[in-house]
């Protein structure tokens, strides 16, 4: 870390043609889509995200946080959800069309620790980060395990395969059984939240969820512990109140609108606390991860 607490990180951005090899539809209007677009995959880390140009006719382009990358194969894979015009769009592209797309943007999580045991808590379309640092976590160590949980929430059904996990966690309930099936064969506990009713899922918010695994854990093991972060505002205000609670440490991944996405604009900004001093910090570049202790919205 530097001495104003964000990691020192060097943003090297590439402009590409992204070419669409594949976009599935899900319930929700949700879409996972698969880019070639290799020096955006061969750079990424988990916490970036792309700045994608929807169409010809729509100059704006639309930030979307990399779920998975395959620097081998060149690929991009991005879950989202059509809200917007843009976003509708953007579900409109057929594989074997162009994008204009820059990546990877913004300064990542912070993984460099493996000693830590990291719980990874995702809202919506804040879970495609959850599943880009757990991939990368999983992998990180050739000489052990690294302790990774994931806790995913949404309202809507889940786009992925999903299936019982294989591993007790302590201090969830053992009617909270589903995982995510790619995670649960890396190695990577998960477990899922849903106010909708979903079978297997826990019954209220995802950061409930996480405390309640957070709070099974021995003082020793909290010490050792970091929740990494992404989602809607009032999700990341309940994941920060966990985390003074808790005492355990928190990065978070700002979700914000975005114009130009590269830092020239300064339309993404956020007070921060650094070094004693007060300062706005560009969401697009300066993050969009930021530790808790710095993001006084969040104190």
């Amino acid at each position: 870390m530097s001495e104003t607490g964000l990691q020192p990180h060097r943003n090297t951005i590439y402009e590409e043609q992204a070419e669409v090899l594949a976009h599935v539809a899900h319930p929700g209007e949700q879409f996972v889509m698969r880019l070639k677009a290799p020096k955006t995959a061969a750079h990424a880390l988990p916490g970036q995200f792309v700045h994608i140009r929807v169409s010809r006719g729509r100059p704006l382009r639309r930030p979307i946080s990399i779920m998975l990358t395959d620097p081998a194969r060149g690929t991009v894979d991005l879950l989202y959800k059509a809200i917007g015009e843009g976003t509708r769009e953007l579900s409109e592209r057929k594989a074997g069309e162009l994008l204009p797309m820059l990546g990877p943007i913004g300064r990542p999580f912070d993984l460099s620790d493996t000693s830590k045991r990291y719980v990874l808590i995702g809202g919506g379309v804040g879970i495609p980060p959850m599943i880009f640092a757990a991939d990368r976590l999983a992998g990180a160590s050739p000489e052990k395990t690294v302790d990774v949980v994931v806790f995913a929430g949404s309202e809507v059904e889940f786009p992925f395969a999903l299936k019982p996990s294989q591993y007790l966690l302590p201090g969830i309930a053992g009617n909270t059984i589903l995982g995510i099936t790619s995670l649960e064969s890396r190695g990577v506990p998960s477990r899922l939240a849903s106010n909708a009713g979903m079978y297997g899922c826990y019954q209220g918010h995802v950061p409930d969820l996480a405390g309640e695994y957070l709070r099974a854990l021995s003082e020793a093991e909290r010490a050792r512990t970091v929740m990494l972060s992404c989602g809607p505002h009032p999700m990341l205000h309940a994941v920060a109140r966990l985390s003074r609670e808790t005492g355990v440490a928190a990065q978070l991944s700002l979700e914000e609108h975005m114009a130009c996405g590269i830092g020239g604009c300064a339309g993404c900004v956020v007070k921060t606390v650094e070094a004693g001093g007060e300062y706005y910090r560009r969401v697009c570049v300066d993050g969009p991860v930021f530790p808790v202790e710095m993001l006084p919205e969040f104190a």
